[in-house]
């Protein structure tokens, strides 16, 4: 069994703390990815697995074995960097066994384990040739190869696919989660994207300021973030964000906007935010809470507006639209509705049992 654990690992720069006391814990197998914005820590928290930058304190354990005094080489762990990091003298097949020679491992050995590595990654017929001969997704197909020939207990990627196209980045996805399949491995992924975090892992980390401020599933992240932070991190488009403050009238509680409006709470949430009264607060809403004024309204779980649209921007299969709602930009995302435009009228609904409700001074969810 090869997990990872981290206990209260800590990274300073002389007076400057980047990593403040981190406790994490990956199972055996497991694909975690580290996420969050730039300098948030994360590359830092892997390279301090790797063995590539020193711990001011704490513990890191792979396995059973504490290895914070071990050398990079004896921690039995691959990586995967950015920038590929290939010989551009050496063929394909020599940048793959280059590794497992230094290590004077049998030929034939050698052999078979970077043939099977071609194999999972469909480079077998590039063997021959150089770095220069290859595209940004191939050469990054034999960075992980060479990662996957010394099979290791631990796979760190370390924002691998950031200098890859679009829809190179698409394709690379899938092939890392088909990987992970296929090699069934500790993965540990750092990448500030999003949609990677949310696409490839079983477990998030959510990092900000050498913090984790949220772990969880992508479901978890995405449905039940803890923070407004989380909550505007994870998805694109990103959560809408109203002030608000919590009142109760004759109709029951609601939400009462900055230009008077309100928005209903539904009574299977009553309960819950009633003690909330008279606070300040910051509605969170998701673009996909909001349909068409045909929806149902049921038990008052939506509520209904109609808004002028500022934006539109046409995605092809869907459509985002951009309006004012009590002095904040919203954006929704609906399907492709014709003929609307800037200034049209757009009746919308909104489901608020979808919402989100956060303290507006600790910005904690509530």
């Amino acid at each position: 069994m090869a997990g990872v654990e981290l206990r209260k690992v800590a990274k300073r720069f002389g007076d400057i703390e980047v990593v403040h006391g981190i406790d994490l814990v990956v199972r055996h197998n497991e694909f975690v990815v580290l996420v969050g914005p730039s300098g948030c820590g994360k590359s830092t928290v892997l390279r301090m697995i790797a063995g590539l930058e020193e711990i001011t304190s704490g513990e890191i354990v792979i396995g059973d074995k504490v290895i914070n005094e071990l050398a990079p080489k004896d921690r039995d762990i691959a990586m995967v960097f950015q920038d590929y990091a290939l010989y551009p003298h050496l063929t394909v097949f020599k940048n793959l066994s280059f590794g497992l020679e230094m290590q004077k491992i049998p030929a034939a050995e050698i052999r078979e384990r970077v043939e099977a590595a071609a194999n999972i990654l469909n480079i077998t017929d590039f063997l021959e040739r150089k770095p220069r001969q290859l595209s940004g997704g191939q050469r990054q197909r034999v960075a992980m190869g060479r990662a996957i020939v010394r099979r290791p207990n631990v796979f760190l990627f370390d924002e691998p696919l950031s200098n890859l196209d679009a829809k190179l980045r698409t394709q690379m996805r899938t092939e890392i989660k088909k990987l992970h399949e296929t090699v069934k491995t500790t993965v540990i992924y750092v990448t500030h994207d999003q949609v990677e975090a949310m696409t490839l892992a079983e477990r998030i980390v959510v990092m900000r300021d050498g913090y984790v401020r949220q772990i969880g599933s992508p479901d978890e992240v995405y449905n039940r973030p803890n923070s407004i932070f989380v909550a505007g991190f994870i998805g694109a488009p990103t959560m809408n964000f109203i002030a608000c403050r919590l009142t109760e009238g004759p109709q029951g509680l609601s939400l009462t906007l900055q230009d008077g409006s309100a928005l209903p709470i539904p009574a299977e949430l009553a309960e819950r935010y009633g003690p909330q009264k008279n606070r300040d607060l910051v509605l969170g809403l998701r673009p996909e809470v909001f349909h068409q004024d045909e929806a149902p309204v049921v038990n008052g779980s939506r509520a209904r507006i109609a808004p002028t649209i500022g934006v539109v921007e046409p995605l092809g299969s869907d459509t985002l639209f951009f309006f004012d709602l009590a002095g904040t930009e919203v954006v929704v995302r609906m399907p492709p509705l014709v003929g609307l435009r800037r200034g049209d009228t757009l009746p919308l609904t909104i489901d608020m049992g979808k919402m989100h409700l956060f303290d507006a001074a600790t910005e904690q969810v509530l």
